[in-house]
């Protein structure tokens, strides 16, 4: 029998257009905490990091770190669990999926190919959406930044999941939209297709790819030759 072959997706900027929603979010928590809100385009570049870099970057660029240390640790964190707490219940007012993605998952079941999602949004907040918006049963597992002890770029959450699906890195590949993908990617030694528009604040030029797509339209012409 022959060996399954294993796509990996990421999720915010790569599956799901998540930017609007999580700006909401951002901003509520900004506003809250008495921080300057953001823009669309501003939230983008900090979405693959994760809730905490996030916020993190957001207090650091626009507040220049007017607090000590100690209290921006305990600031930050709070506004973390808001933040968390807050996109948990809006988490699907304007998040859309990215154009071909459906018929993409589609493809790869009747391929019989497994299916996992990589990400560094929290794990619970990641299988709700997932969930919510209608492709949750297409992946065989879901890691959050919090499943393991390590995350995105740690190479580990990637490998770490192929292990889990029986698979081998040889036999796989990563879907993602940011320089977090693109590191992991490299670092586990499996190949990486990029979207060209991802959150990230990196030019595409400057960051590492095989592949580069601007949506999931045709997007098994590449797959197909790595079968």
């Amino acid at each position: 029998m022959r060996q399954k072959f294993t796509v990996l997706f990421d999720l915010d900027g790569t599956l799901i257009d998540t930017a609007p929603d999580l700006m909401l979010a951002h901003n509520h928590v900004m506003k809250k905490f008495g921080f300057p809100t953001k823009s669309l385009e501003d939230l983008k570049n900090t979405v693959g990091k994760g809730a905490g870099a996030m916020i993190g970057r957001s207090i650091w660029g626009q507040a220049k770190k007017e607090f000590g240390k100690v209290v921006d640790d305990k600031i930050k964190n709070l506004m973390t669990k808001e933040f968390i707490s807050f996109y948990g219940k809006n988490i699907l007012h304007k998040s859309t999926l990215i154009n071909g993605v459906k018929e993409f998952l589609i493809w790869c079941k009747d391929e019989n190919i497994s299916m996992a999602v990589c990400t560094n949004k929290t794990e619970h907040l990641a299988i709700d959406l997932l969930k919510k918006i209608g492709i949750y049963d297409f992946f065989e597992y879901v890691a959050g930044h919090n499943t393991f002890e390590y995350c995105k770029p740690d190479p580990r959450h990637l490998t770490t999941i192929i292990e889990i699906l029986d698979g081998a890195k040889n036999k796989s590949i990563m879907i993602g939209d940011s320089e977090t993908d693109a590191n992991a990617a490299r670092a586990a030694e499996i190949p990486i297709i990029l979207m060209k528009d991802g959150y990230t604040e990196k030019n595409i030029d400057e960051i590492y790819h095989n592949h580069l797509i601007t949506d999931f339209v045709g997007i098994e012409k590449i797959i197909s030759k790595y079968l």
